[in-house]
Formats: structure tokens, sequence, C-alpha cells
């Protein structure tokens, strides 16, 4: 595809270097030549000073020739107004834009073809929230994400000292867990993917990926842990757009406090939300004031300022003086692999949980939905089995017959609607029906045409 971004920051940043991986034709427009070099240098596609909003500038960058363009700058007025002038004047089939405001949302007249043509719309801000709730939602994961309409989950989890599974093999899991029906799809050990199979061992720190049903979710948790404790009591370092929209959507369910470090940023977050939610103006890595506030009988730390280094050293910190599990908010893609996993818990990164909401928007073939993974180098992936034996390279076949590209494997399949929905994990011999949600997990980016192939219903396939 022939692909527009406006905006090389650190969101379009991450989305060119995913969209690249995948042979993608990419031009990235931004007002910074300097910046634009550097991504010229480091990555294969080609950079075009400018303001986006301008006709003569989308046109030297080729848009009239363009599949799609992405907005993604800091400023909302910006990528509303660059939509608008790629639909009316050039005609790209699809816009996305990056909108902060709450004021704009997808589907609304606005955004339109006759408002400001904007097609999507992806909010990086309210991305990292929904990602924070589910990690709420389900203590002990690392990552939980939706599939066919919230009726299968894909959960990352890391394997702890009082694990239920520490040293049995794969195998052994439906003897220990005859209950819970579910699918190990992936399993890696010191940042190095293992081949699943039946006589795997899992041992201490394995960070693994289960699927299973909605309803099954918390029993795979509580099944994997031995206990799992909710989480009740919530300290969030910032109080930036994340972390008010965080606290807002945590009233009623969790005890908050909220450190800021600005007074009048402080004062407003305290007319904002609940007088039992305590705003506290400080710095979040003054350990006398975490101890002061007893961070050690937190069940949840969130860092969520806008500096990264800030981040990282009062979740370190938070975890040193007792908190349960520590959350920091990391832009720098390096940074976030080099934390994760060791005195911070979890390392999220606002570009890459927004990234598979563009990604289903870029699959060929019948995708419904699209999740990154591990820092984008890997992939979920959720399609519809279309057409019948004749026209389609999967309905009709056995799990055994589909050729998969190397490391791809089934998860789970969907099968029905509503009352009659079923979450299958399918076996060698398990048939495809027509209109089946088919979950692949794919380890490698740059298998994933070969994966869309196969949802592409062909009149020609035999």
């Amino acid at each position: 595809m022939r692909i527009l971004i406006l905006g090389a920051g650190r969101v379009g940043e991450s989305v060119a270097e995913s969209l690249v991986s995948e042979q993608n034709d990419i031009t990235v427009i931004d007002t910074d030549p300097a910046r634009l070099r550097v991504l010229e240098t480091r990555l294969d596609l080609r950079g075009v000073t400018g303001n986006g909003i301008q006709p003569s500038v989308l046109r030297q960058a080729g848009a009239e020739d363009a599949d799609m363009l992405i907005a993604c700058s800091a400023a909302d007025e910006t990528n509303l107004v660059a939509c608008k002038v790629a639909y009316s004047v050039f005609r790209i089939p699809l816009t996305v834009a990056r909108l902060r405001s709450p004021e704009f949302a997808e589907g609304d007249t606005l955004l339109d073809r006759d408002g400001f043509a904007v097609d999507h719309v992806i909010c990086p801000e309210e991305s990292v929230t929904r990602y924070i709730q589910k990690i709420i939602d389900y203590p002990e994961a690392l990552q939980v994400l939706e599939f066919s309409q919230k009726r299968a989950y894909l959960i990352a989890t890391r394997v702890g000292a009082g694990s239920a599974l520490v040293n049995h093999t794969i195998g052994e899991f439906g003897e220990l867990f005859p209950e819970v029906p579910m699918r190990v799809v992936a399993i890696y050990r010191q940042g190095v993917e293992l081949i699943v199979e039946a006589g795997l061992r899992v041992l201490l720190g394995d960070e693994i990926f289960v699927l299973a049903g909605r309803e099954k979710i918390s029993q795979v948790l509580a099944a994997i842990h031995n206990v799992v404790s909710p989480t009740r009591r919530v300290m969030i370092a910032g109080g930036g757009r994340v972390g008010l929209r965080l606290a807002r959507s945590l009233v009623g369910r969790c005890d908050v406090k909220i450190i800021e470090t600005d007074r009048q940023r402080c004062e407003y977050l305290a007319s904002q939300l609940p007088s039992k939610m305590l705003v506290l103006c400080g710095d979040a890595a003054d350990a006398d004031l975490l101890q002061q506030e007893n961070v050690g009988d937190m069940d949840l730390f969130l860092a969520l300022t806008n500096d990264d280094e800030d981040n990282i050293m009062s979740a370190m910190l938070a975890k040193r003086l007792g908190a349960s599990r520590v959350v920091s908010l990391i832009n720098r893609r390096a940074y976030a692999e080099m934390m994760e996993g060791s005195a911070i818990d979890i390392a999220i990164s606002p570009s890459q949980a927004v990234l598979g909401e563009l990604l289903a928007h870029l699959r060929r073939g019948d995708v419904a939905a699209v999740h990154s993974l591990r820092g984008g180098a890997a992939e979920a992936l959720e399609g519809i089995a279309r057409g019948d034996s004749k026209t389609s390279r999967l309905v009709g076949r056995r799990i055994s017959q589909i050729k998969l590209p190397a490391g791809a494997r089934i998860g789970a399949i969907v099968r029905g609607q509503d009352a009659t929905c079923q979450v299958l994990m399918p076996h060698s011999d398990t048939v495809i029906e027509s209109d089946d949600h088919i979950i692949v997990f794919i380890p490698n980016k740059r298998t994933v045409r070969d994966v869309e192939r196969l949802f592409q219903v062909s009149a020609t396939f035999l």
C-alpha cells in the first residue's frame, strides 16, 4: 500500500517503523527536516518537509496515488484539516486521524465525508487507558487482548514462584486444569520464543500467551497463579490526560491516590474528581512522600507522567518500597523493552497501544481484529473464513490441511452468534466452517501477508 504519515513524532515514527517492515510504500511529512533525515537514514521510507495541510505538500508526497493517510501530528486541528484536504482534493480512499479531544468520536457526523472526512479515529491516551483498565480487571496479566467482540481473550502472563505450571509440560495442562479449556499459543524464555509442543516444560519466569473464552479468563489466571488478588488500592503518578482519564474510570471501583507536581494541575484534578480521591502535590520519585502515603500497601502503582526517566525512576522506587505491581508509561521503545520484567512489571508504549487499531485497517482479506505483541515483533490476527471449499483456502478443511507459514499457529475458533456462540480450542482434525472467526498467532511479522492470503476468497482458487 502507498501510505502517507503526517507527523514524525513518537507515534508517527512507531507507525512508520511497523508499516515499513511489511513492505509498504511509506512517505512521512513533517515540518522538521532534521527529524525526517533521521527517519530516512534508519528506515526505508521517504521524507517530505512541509505543512501537511497544504495541498502542494500533499501532492509532493504522492497524495494523488496514495491509498491511505494517517494524520498523527501533535495538534488535533492539523490532523482534521489534513484528512479533509486529503479526501476533498486527492480522494485518498482511507483517512485516519489522531485526535486527543473527546469531542470528536468515530462515527460523529462532523467526521463523515461531508465534514472532516475522517474514516477512523485513534487516540493513544484512550488506548493506554483501556490497556490499564484490563490489567486492573485481570490481575497477574501482563496484557489482555479482545477478539470476536469480546468473546475470546488472549492473555499474556509471567509464570511466578507460586504458579501451578512450574516444571509441568504443556501436555500436562489439560490434566492439571480439566475444567478450564485454554490454548497456549506462545512461550518466551528470556525474550526468546520457544517451540510450543506437548513436551515443553514451563519454567519460572517464562512469559506465556494463552487463548480462552471470555468467561474462562479469570479461571485461567487463577489456575496459573493459584491465587489472584483483586486490585483495590491504586496510586497514580502523573495527573495528565492519561492519569485523569484513568482516575475517572476507577471511580467507585478502587481507592485512588494521584501524585502531580504542578499545583495548578492539582487544583484542576481536585475539581474534576470525587473528594474521596486524594490528589497530592509532590514528586512521585520522592521516597519520603511515597512512604508517607503507604505505597507499600498499594496493589498497583502507575507511573503515567510525560517523562520516561521520571516514570522509570518512580516505578522502580515504588517497587522497592513494597508496591505489589508497578506499571510505567514509556515512550521510547528501547527503554520499554529493557525495563519490562525487571523491577518494572509492565512497560506500556502509547504508540504500540494504538498500532493494532491501525493494522486492522491495513490487513487484506476479511480481517476483524489485529493486535501488536512484544513491541511490534509479533501479531495476533482474527480473520473470518468466507466462501466454500472451492473458493477458500480454509473452509471445509481440517486444521492439519491448512498451510500456515513457519511458526504461525491457530489458537482458537469462534463459531456461531449470540446464544449459539462457541469458543473452540481446535485440534488437528477440526474442520473449518464458513463464517468461523479464526484467531492466529504470528510470531514473525514478515509472514503476515501469507496469513492474510488464507482469508482472501478467490473465484479461481481450487
